[in-house]
């Protein structure tokens, strides 16, 4: 088993001893008003917001490529001028450097 999995287990089992010690009744002001509820069900909320946060926030976003500049895909030629090079090409120097 890994490791993460291993934390995420004992993390969760955690969060359920502490949610399930605390049923008591509350008063919680929302904006404008106040309301009783138990302890549990805020603490709930808020363990599956945060939950939520984590996965939306961790998650890979698209992933943006990234163009060569134009003097890095230009090449000298033997007369000097510098040639477009096809991308995905080594260069001489790089193929000496290589072998």
């Amino acid at each position: 088993m890994r490791v993460s999995t291993l934390f995420a287990i004992v993390v969760t089992i955690l969060i359920t001893v502490v949610i399930m010690q605390n049923t008591d009744e509350v008063k919680v002001t929302l904006l404008f008003t106040d309301v009783k509820m138990p302890k549990l069900v805020i603490l709930t909320a808020v363990a599956v917001g945060s939950f939520l946060v984590g996965v939306i926030a961790g998650r890979p976003g698209k992933v943006k490529r990234v163009e060569m500049y134009e003097h890095d895909n230009l090449e000298n030629d033997e007369d000097g001028s510098r040639q477009k090079r096809r991308p995905g090409t080594l260069s001489d120097e790089d193929r000496d450097y290589i072998s």
